[in-house]
């Protein structure tokens, strides 16, 4: 298959890259490199394999629209290239809208017109359920969990658009949606949790679980927000990426479809447990400091997954 990744020298990105090329499908990664390590990552996988690289920006529609032009026939997109922080989108609104509203639509249309038919995956977020403040919420051994719901969020949640980001991701989540509806696009909404593994630079407001990993091993200071109670479902990328190929695969069975993606109820995590597992792996002391509980961060500190807990 030819497998075309924007974002592909990203987190979630370069991993799908290596999955794709390793199994033997060709891969073209399309970047525009503006995130830290992603010129690293870019860097190292072209070391060991042969794949070509496309330097663009996906607001850049004139670009994006000729460059898939002129890769011909297409087996699978996966739009995972975006605006990746709530924080970041509540500084700069008008940015985080370009990117991730803008540039998802861009890719779309481009699609659109050059009659190009592959399966396009939008990597969105569970941002796109908001605060959820409807669904109830108790504390049980020293963690926060929903008072029902205990296999997870299904995909009927009502969507509630919360943050520059949320609104963001959401606009180009629906957009992706109805572009299988009223023109035949084959695409498959992703609305994942907390994705997690190698080649994640983690910072404070964004991939969480590596910035933890990371402020150990180099005993730089870890702040939480809140108590540390909230918990999250966390998912290994490997087994994302191996979704996103089974999705290519079964293009008849998943095109026009929404999937919340998750760890399951089996892999959820508490801030403090995190900490918790850190200092016994590491064998070090940590005593992470405690700050407000800031809605647009902490809110979202609660699990999201998919209703069978399983790929």
């Amino acid at each position: 298959m030819k497998i075309v990744i924007f974002g592909g020298a990203g987190f979630i990105g370069v991993n799908s890259a290596y999955y794709f090329v390793e199994r033997g499908h060709e891969v073209i990664i399309i970047d525009n490199l503006s995130r830290i390590g992603s010129e690293y990552n870019l860097q190292q996988i072209q070391q060991k394999y042969t794949i070509p690289f496309i330097r663009a920006d996906i607001r850049d529609f004139e670009l994006i629209c000729t460059s898939l032009a002129d890769l011909g026939h297409i087996d699978g997109v996966l739009l995972l290239a975006g605006q990746v922080a709530v924080t970041t989108s509540v500084t700069n609104p008008r940015e985080d809208f370009e990117i991730n509203a803008l540039g998802t639509f861009n890719v779309l249309e481009a699609l659109r017109i050059n009659r190009q038919h592959p399966l396009l995956i939008f990597s969105s977020t569970n941002k796109v359920y908001g605060k959820m403040d409807q669904v109830g919420i108790t504390e049980r051994n020293g963690r926060y969990e929903y008072d029902t719901m205990v296999s997870g969020v299904s995909e009927d949640m009502q969507l509630d658009f919360y943050s520059p980001y949320g609104c963001s991701k959401g606009s180009g989540d629906q957009y992706v949606r109805d572009y299988a509806r009223m023109y035949g696009l084959p695409t498959v909404v992703m609305r994942q949790s907390c994705i997690y593994g190698n080649r994640q630079f983690g910072i404070e407001d964004q991939g969480w679980v590596a910035w933890f990993t990371i402020a150990t091993l180099l005993g730089k200071n870890i702040t939480i927000f809140g108590d540390g109670k909230q918990i999250r479902d966390v998912l290994f990328v490997e087994d994302l990426v191996r979704l996103y190929e089974l999705a290519i695969l079964n293009k008849d069975q998943c095109a026009g479809k929404v999937y919340n993606v998750g760890g399951g109820p089996q892999h959820t995590l508490s801030l403090n447990e995190l900490v918790k597992i850190l200092a016994r792996r590491f064998n070090k002391e940590i005593n992470p400091g405690f700050g407000p509980g800031a809605p647009v961060i902490r809110k979202y500190m609660y699990p999201i997954f998919t209703k069978s807990g399983k790929i």
